[in-house]
């Protein structure tokens, strides 16, 4: 099998989850509903720049999710929420291991062995993880915690100044 690998990648509406791998030719693979790819850059590279074509820096995002949520470790990111695009890491995202699931993909998690789960995807295709039941039931809840926080914060009117400013009447 011919592997191709790209330099990189762009997260999109069909992005399932970014892999973490060691490989000395690729450091992710990105599972999308039809296909994977393998990339170059690592998932925290690929999150980071997600952020920022989604108009605001990874920090912003994480920021502003821990502010509106109180989470403070392993913070579900919201990368593009005009387009519903929200991901959690499986453990903290500066550790190699960590992967990035993308939670609208996502149908079942279950317990797969002692501290594996599996996921079930929503077009029925399946990952297996070293990772617990708990922390990913955990991350699930986060993160639609964070679609509820965002989906609402989004949907408020902005505030505008009316159209007739009346003129103060000096007496």
């Amino acid at each position: 099998m011919n592997t191709i690998i790209l330099a990189n990648y762009r997260v999109n509406k069909d992005t399932m989850a970014l892999l973490s791998v060691a490989h000395p030719d690729y450091h992710t693979i990105a599972i999308e509903t039809d296909r994977k790819l393998y990339i170059r850059k690592t998932p925290f590279q690929l999150i980071k720049a997600a952020c920022l074509k989604g108009g605001s820096t990874y920090e912003g995002r994480r920021a502003a999710v821990t502010y509106l949520t109180g989470a403070k470790h392993k913070v579900p990111i919201p990368i593009n929420p005009f387009e519903q695009i929200y991901a959690f890491p499986t453990s903290s995202p500066t550790q190699f291991e960590c992967c990035w699931i993308f939670h609208n993909h996502v149908e079942t998690i279950s317990r797969y062995q002692q501290n594996k789960t599996l996921i079930t995807f929503k077009n029925e295709q399946q990952l297996k993880l070293p990772v617990s039941y708990y922390k990913l039931e955990k991350q699930m809840y986060r993160t639609a915690q964070c679609i509820i926080r965002f989906t609402h914060f989004s949907n408020e009117k902005p505030f505008c100044m009316p159209r007739n400013i009346p003129e103060l009447i000096h007496y």
